[in-house]
Parts: structure tokens; C-alpha cells; sequence
């Protein structure tokens, strides 16, 4: 099935006309005469900026003025994370297939209206209850229609820039994760954390549905492109051509093929280790500082440190996995994260935080691209919406606990400390599961000029 698969797509690919006329793209995309993907990763870049609200860094800064406010526990405050990382790995096992059917464009447009009107309830919430269904549904959506949604898209419009792209587009998230808390910090000390919400859903309305509308286009050979912008018909011995690889195929792995490779399921292991700690660590990361007598202002200063240096070295990470294998720099991934989490147990004055924030933050940009290309780099980008979505809820039924269980022990014990050695082990495991995740053997040589 995988021969045929393949075949039928290197029919399909060489049988369109070249790039350059990119003659169907929006025509409210002004760049005519640049690769069409390159918007894809544009409103990819936007759109995950714009839902960054939904996830750990930022609602770290939430914690402890909906806590102090409310008088809510950090379990009661956790759970809420918890079961949005939970209904987002169910709902993506739901959706990821009709990203390779149907593409992003109406899925992400719908998530942005239902992560802005989740925000929108936060800010009348009273009851733990609504905290626990808003966030429960805003991160859920966000994890499965807006996350998953726009990594899929860029893994079907890139094969050998794959790399770069995704890093470029998945920065939206972190740059979002360190220049919105500003802006939430400003509102929550002026005029409250209930009209900071208010103000972040105008934007997530704005700035996901319309794009995603307007721009996002399922894959290039629905406008008669191909993947990275290549020219089947170009002559190899072009000058133009020079120093750049010709038309590249990969193999067309199927859900059906892929959950039979042992290497899927260890990969699986290791994006549910890693989302298992990180997760936790964003969350509780802000409030982690303050605990420690580190004040509010630096606490966040830091916070946004962390974030900044991910968005940035996504970028270097994004050019290194056109070179090195995603295996192998996941490893070095979690060497990081281990020495980092053993600084953070240091970490109660400013010099120290700043340290494991620029670790953990180099990691985190190297996670976050990686965890997005893993699946595409072993099995080929045909299904690869397919398979994301099937191993979701399985990593969805060990993710969310990582910050229930940080917040708990914090509850009990009046610090962070057992948890972050916990996720010390959690990094090891990861480590050792990309180890022994060797890349299935390839049925189909691809052909690369």
C-alpha cells in the first residue's frame, strides 16, 4: 500500500506545472513571486501567537492572582490545566485525520472564535467548576484545532525546509508566551485579571479567525505547487539551480503501517514524557518564583525571558533537523532539560532563575519544533494528520497529570521541590526511549537531486 501511495504521489507531483506561476494562491497574499508556503508558515506564526493565552507560561500568570482572589488552591487552579491537556489530546485523535482531508482553514478559523469565547467566560467565571470547563474547552480547542492544525499544515507544505518552516511558524506560540504576559501583568495590576481576559479574546478573535480564513490553504498541490517550492521541470545543470536540491519525495507511511513500527510508540513515550513535565513546569514555572521570594515583577520578567529565548533559538534548532536527525537532537534535548531541572532546584534569587530560564528556554525551542516534525520525519506528511491524531489521547491519558501533580505536592508539601526531581526521572525516561526509537526501515528510496 505504502509503494502505491508513494507512486501515486510522485505522479501527481511531477505532473504539475512548476512553482513559479503559483497562479492560485489568495489573492490577497501580496508576495506573488515567493513560495505560497511561506505564507502558510506566516498565519501559522500569527495564529499561534494569538492562542498562546491557552497555555502553561501564560496562564502562569494567572495563578496567583485568580488564587489570592478566588482563595483557590494550585491543585484546584492545576486541574483546570489538566483537563484542557486532557480534551485536547481526545478531540485531536477526533480531527487530526480531517486535517489531511479537509485542511486547517475552517477548523482553526472555528477554534479561534471558541478560545476567545472560553476567554470571555474566564473573565465572569465564580465557581471552580466554570474555570475547570473554560479552560477545559479554550485549551482543548486550542491543543487540537489551532496547535495540531498548523504543524500539520506545514508538514504537508514543506519536505526539506521542513525544518526551518515549522520553527518559524511555531514561534507564534513563544513569542506570544513572552510578549503577552507584559501586557497581562500591566492590565492585571491596573484594572484585574478578569478584564486581562477580555482584552486577550478580542485579540485571539482577531488575529486567528480572519487569517486563518483568508489565508490558509490545505496542501500545495491543491494550487498546483509543490512541496518546498521546487521545480520538477528545472534543469539540474541551471546556474540559477546551483547548491539547491531538486524536487524531493518521501515515503507515504499509512496510520495502518505506522502503528505496527515499535518506533511510533516510543515516540509516543517520549512526546508524553516530555509534555508530562513541561507542561507542568510553564504552569507552575511564575508562581514556582514567587514562592521563593523573588518578586512579582521578576518573577514575570523572568517568565518572559524563558519564552523569548525559546522563539529565538527555534530558529537555529528549525536549521539544524535539515542536518542532523529529529532522533538525535531530541536526545540532546533532553540532556538539556535534565541539567536545567537540576538548576531550578537552586533557583531562589534572580541570577539563578535567570540561568535555568535560559537553559530550560533553549530546550523548550528545540521541544517545540521537534515534537512538531517527529512523526513527519519518520513516517512521510501523507497521513501524517492521520497519525498525530491517533497518538494523542493515548499521550493524553499521562500529559495532563504532570501539573496536577506539581500542584499537589506543592499543596502538601509547600514547595515545587519533589516535583521537579520527579521530572528530572521524567526527562531521563524520555532520553532513553529516543534511544531506542531507530527510525523504521525505508521501503521507498526517495529521490533527491
Amino acid at each position: 500500500m505504502a509503494r502505491c501511495i508513494f507512486r501515486w504521489e510522485a505522479r501527481t507531483l511531477l505532473s504539475l506545472r512548476p512553482s513559479s506561476s503559483q497562479a492560485n494562491v489568495p489573492f490577497l497574499w501580496p508576495f506573488k513571486r515567493v513560495f505560497y508556503g511561506w505564507g502558510i508558515v506566516s498565519v501559522s506564526m500569527l495564529v499561534t501567537f494569538a492562542h498562546a493565552p491557552m497555555y502553561g507560561p501564560m496562564l502562569a500568570i494567572f495563578v496567583k492572582p485568580i488564587g489570592d482572589d478566588l482563595g483557590w488552591s494550585r491543585t484546584t487552579i492545576a486541574l483546570a490545566f489538566t483537563i484542557g491537556s486532557f480534551s485536547g489530546s481526545m478531540l485531536s485523535g477526533l480531527v487530526g485525520g480531517l486535517f489531511d482531508r479537509y485542511g486547517g482553514r475552517g477548523i482553526i478559523a472555528l477554534s479561534g472564535m471558541v478560545v476567545a469565547g472560553a476567554m470571555l467566560g474566564l473573565a465572569v467565571m465564580t465557581d471552580p467548576w466554570h474555570f475547570w470547563a473554560l479552560i477545559g474547552v479554550g485549551r482543548g480547542v486550542a491543543i487540537a484545532g489551532i496547535n495540531l492544525g498548523t504543524s500539520v499544515m506545514i508538514a504537508k507544505w514543506f519536505i526539506r525546509m521542513r525544518g526551518r518552516a515549522m520553527a518559524i511558524g511555531g514561534s507564534g506560540v513563544r513569542i506570544g508566551q513572552a510578549a503577552l504576559p507584559f501586557l497581562a501583568h500591566a492590565i492585571i495590576v491596573t484594572q484585574g485579571w478578569r478584564s486581562a481576559y477580555v482584552v486577550l479574546a478580542v485579540l485571539t478573535a482577531l488575529l486567528i479567525t480572519i487569517p486563518a480564513l483568508v489565508y490558509m490553504r490545505r496542501k500545495p498541490e491543491d494550487l498546483g505547487l509543490l512541496p518546498d517550492g521546487d521545480d520538477p521541470n528545472a534543469d539540474p545543470n541551471d546556474a540559477r539551480m546551483e547548491g539547491r536540491r531538486q524536487l524531493r519525495l518521501e515515503e507515504a507511511w499509512t496510520l495502518k503501517e505506522a502503528i505496527r513500527e515499535p518506533s511510533l510508540w516510543l515516540i509516543v513515550q517520549v512526546m508524553a514524557a516530555g509534555a508530562f513535565a513541561l507542561t507542568a513546569v510553564n504552569l507552575h514555572l511564575t508562581a514556582s518564583f514567587q514562592d521563593r521570594g523573588i518578586s512579582a515583577v521578576l518573577a514575570v520578567t523572568v517568565t518572559a525571558i524563558y519564552t523569548g529565548v525559546s522563539a529565538v533559538s527555534m530558529i537555529v534548532w528549525g536549521f539544524a533537523i535539515e542536518r542532523i536527525h529529529a532522533r538525535h537532537l531530541t536526545m540532546v534535548v533532553s540532556l538539556i532539560y535534565i541539567v536545567s531541572m537540576v538548576v531550578m532546584l537552586q533557583a531562589d534569587t534572580f541570577p539563578v532563575a535567570l540561568a535555568f530560564v535560559l537553559m530550560f528556554g533553549v530546550a523548550t525551542g528545540g521541544w517545540t519544533v521537534l515534537h512538531n516534525v517527529l512523526i513527519a520525519d519518520y513516517f512521510g506528511r501523507h497521513s501524517v494528520g492521520a497519525i498525530r491524531g491517533f497518538t494523542m489521547p493515548f499521550m493524553g491519558i499521562i500529559n495532563p497529570l504532570g501539573p496536577l501533580l506539581a500542584g499537589w505536592l506543592r499543596d502538601t508539601q509547600g514547595d515545587y521541590n519533589m516535583a521537579f526531581i520527579i521530572f528530572i526521572g521524567v526527562f531521563v525516561l524520555m532520553f532513553v526511549s529516543m534511544l531506542l526509537a531507530v527510525p523504521p526501515r525505508r521501503k521507498v528510496t526517495p529521490e533527491t537531486a
